[in-house]
C-alpha cells in the first residue's frame, strides 16, 4: 500500500468520475462485505488512486448499498496494521483536518505524551490546516487543542507549540468555513447511520432454570462460596433467564436468591452480581434512588439513566420505583434537585419523548428556534432549549443540530458549554452526545468512571449491567477507539472479575 501511495498516481483534486461512483462502491462491496474474505487489492486500487473528492461521493454510494459505513466495513473485513492503514486513509479522505485532530488528540491523551507525533503535526500542519484543525478538535473534544497543549506540556517548549497553535478557540464563538462544512457533515452522517446495536449477553442455549438454580445453591452451600461458579452462571444467562432462576430457586428450594447471594458475596461483586439478577427497570429505579440518597446527589448518573432510556424503559422504572420506595420518581426528582436542572429531569421522566423519524420541515424551524434563543438572555435560551430537546425524537433532533449549524453558523454542543453551566449544561451535553452517538457517550462515561485514581464503580457497575444486553459490545468499539485501549484492559480484575464474562464477545 505504501509503495502504491509513492508512485503519486491518485487522481487531481476535484476529478469526479461520475460515470464510476456506484460501480466503484458496488466493487468495494463485492470485494468486502458481500463474499467470504476480502479482495484487499481492490481496496488498495481504489483508496489508492481515485481522488478525495470522488472517493467521498463512493463512501455515501456504498452506505446505500450496504447499510453500513465503509469504516465498519474495513474494520470487520481487514486486521493488523493493513486495517489501521486502510482507516486512516478513509479518515482522511472522510476530513484531512479531523484525521490530524485525532492524531493530535491521542498523542496527548493519558500517560505520558508522544512529542514526536505532537512535534511533527504542529509543524507539518502550521501553515495549512491548523485553523481548521483547532475547530475539528473543538468539535470532537470537551477542550480545545489550546488547553490540551497548555495543560500537557511546560516551559518553552509549550510556549513554541502554543504559537504554533495560533489561539484558543475555547474563546471563540463560530466555526472557520471548512469546519463548519465538516460539523454539517457529521450531523448527516450521523442522521443516515442505522447502528446495529449489539449486546455482548444472549440468552443461553438448552437453559435449563432448575438445574441453575441447584448449582447456585451448591455453590453456596457450606464452608466457603464457589464465586466462579456464580459468576459463570449468572454472567452467562439473559435476564429473562435469570428471573427464571430466581422462580425455580424459591419454587424448588423454597429459598430467597438474592438474600442468599446478599449473604454470600460482598463488596462490589455482591453489588454487580445483585445488579444483574434484578429486572431492568428494577435496577434503573435502585440507580436512580442511589443517586438521590444520602448526602449529596449523583447528577451524572441521573443524566446518564434518563438520557439513555427509551420511553417504555422510564415508564417501567417509575412503577418499578413506586413499587419499591412507595413513593413516585417524580417526587424524589423534585425533592432532591432544585432549579431549572429539576426541570430538565422532570421532563425526561415523564417518558414521553417523541417517537418516528425526522420532520424535515419541523427540523428546520426547530434549529431556526435554537439558533435564535442563542441571542436571547440565559433563562429563555435554557427553556427554549429544553422544550425542544427533552421532547423531540432522537432522529428528528439529528437533522435539527445539523440544521443548526447551518443557521448559527455554530456547533450545539460548542454552545452549550459556552453559554449554559452547571447541572443544565451537564444534561444539556448529555443529550446532544447521546443523540449524536450513545455508544460513544457511554464509552465516555465509563472511561471517566475510571480514568482517575480510585474507580467510580456505582458508576461502573451500573454501565455494565445496563448496557450489557443492549449495545456494550457497540460501547467497547467506541472506547477502543477513542482511548486505543481496550475496556477490558482499563477493568480492575481483583475487584471486577466478573465484569470480564460480561464484556465478552458474542
Amino acid at each position: 500500500v505504501c509503495v502504491c501511495f509513492l508512485q503519486g498516481t491518485r487522481d487531481e483534486p476535484g476529478v469526479v468520475h461520475t460515470d464510476l461512483i456506484e460501480e466503484d462502491a458496488q466493487v468495494l462491496f463485492a470485494a468486502g462485505e458481500e463474499q467470504w474474505g476480502t479482495e484487499e487489492s481492490i481496496f488498495i486500487m481504489l483508496l489508492g488512486n481515485r481522488s478525495f473528492d470522488h472517493l467521498q461521493m463512493v463512501f455515501d454510494k456504498y452506505q446505500e448499498i450496504a447499510e453500513t459505513s465503509i469504516e465498519d466495513s474495513i474494520k470487520s473485513e481487514l486486521s493488523g496494521d493493513f486495517e489501521n492503514l486502510m482507516l486512516a486513509v478513509v479518515q482522511c479522505i472522510r476530513s484531512v483536518p479531523m484525521y490530524f485532530a485525532k492524531r493530535l488528540y491521542k498523542s496527548m491523551k493519558g500517560l505520558g505524551t508522544q512529542d514526536n507525533t505532537l512535534i511533527r503535526i504542529m509543524i507539518c500542519r502550521s501553515e495549512i490546516d491548523m485553523l481548521d484543525i483547532r475547530e475539528c478538535f473543538r468539535m470532537s473534544y470537551e477542550k480545545s487543542l489550546y488547553n490540551m497543549i497548555k495543560e500537557d506540556t511546560s516551559g518553552d517548549y509549550k510556549r513554541t507549540l502554543l504559537a504554533l497553535c495560533g489561539g484558543d478557540d475555547d474563546l471563540a464563538g463560530e466555526f472557520f468555513p471548512e469546519a463548519a462544512q465538516l460539523a454539517y457533515k457529521m450531523w448527516e452522517t450521523s442522521a443516515m447511520t442505522k447502528v446495529q446495536l449489539r449486546p455482548t449477553i444472549r440468552p443461553a442455549s438448552d437453559f435449563d432454570p432448575a438445574e441453575d438454580a441447584q448449582n447456585l445453591r451448591k455453590a453456596m452451600k457450606g464452608f466457603g462460596t464457589d464465586e466462579d461458579v456464580i459468576i459463570d452462571i449468572v454472567a452467562n444467562r439473559s435476564n429473562e433467564q435469570r428471573q427464571e432462576i430466581r422462580q425455580a430457586f424459591k419454587s424448588i428450594l423454597g429459598r430467597d436468591l438474592m438474600k442468599d447471594l446478599k449473604s454470600e458475596l460482598s463488596k462490589n461483586l455482591e453489588r454487580l452480581i445483585i445488579g444483574l439478577m434484578l429486572t431492568p427497570a428494577e435496577f434503573d429505579a435502585k440507580m436512580m434512588r442511589k443517586a438521590m440518597e444520602g448526602a449529596g446527589t449523583d447528577e451524572h448518573a441521573l443524566i446518564e439513566i434518563l438520557v439513555t432510556r427509551s420511553n417504555e424503559e422510564i415508564h417501567a422504572m417509575n412503577a418499578a420505583y413506586e413499587d419499591g420506595y412507595k413513593k413516585s420518581m417524580e417526587d424524589a426528582i423534585q425533592s432532591d434537585t432544585s432549579g431549572r436542572f429539576s426541570q430538565i429531569l422532570t421532563s425526561l421522566v415523564q417518558g414521553a419523548r417523541e417517537q418516528g423519524p425526522a420532520d424535515w420541515d419541523r427540523a428546520l424551524v426547530d434549529a431556526q428556534e435554537l439558533a435564535d434563543a442563542c441571542n436571547e438572555d440565559s433563562d429563555d435560551m435554557e427553556i427554549k432549549f429544553m422544550s425542544i430537546l427533552c421532547t423531540r425524537s432522537f432522529p428528528h433532533l439529528r437533522r435539527v443540530f445539523q440544521e443548526f449549524v447551518r443557521c448559527s453558523n455554530k456547533d450545539i454542543e460548542q454552545i452549550i458549554k459556552n453559554e449554559m453551566s452547571g447541572d443544565v449544561k451537564q444534561a444539556m451535553y448529555g443529550i446532544v452526545r447521546s443523540v449524536k452517538n450513545q455508544p460513544n457517550y457511554i464509552a465516555e462515561r465509563l472511561y471517566k468512571a475510571m480514568k482517575c485514581i480510585g474507580t467510580d464503580d456505582r458508576a461502573l457497575i451500573r454501565i455494565m449491567v445496563s448496557r450489557s444486553e443492549v449495545d456494550l459490545f457497540n460501547v467497547r468499539k467506541e472506547f477502543k477507539e477513542t482511548h486505543d485501549c481496550s475496556l477490558h484492559e482499563f477493568i480492575q480484575v481483583e475487584t471486577m472479575v466478573v465484569s470480564f464474562h460480561i464484556l465478552r464477545v458474542e
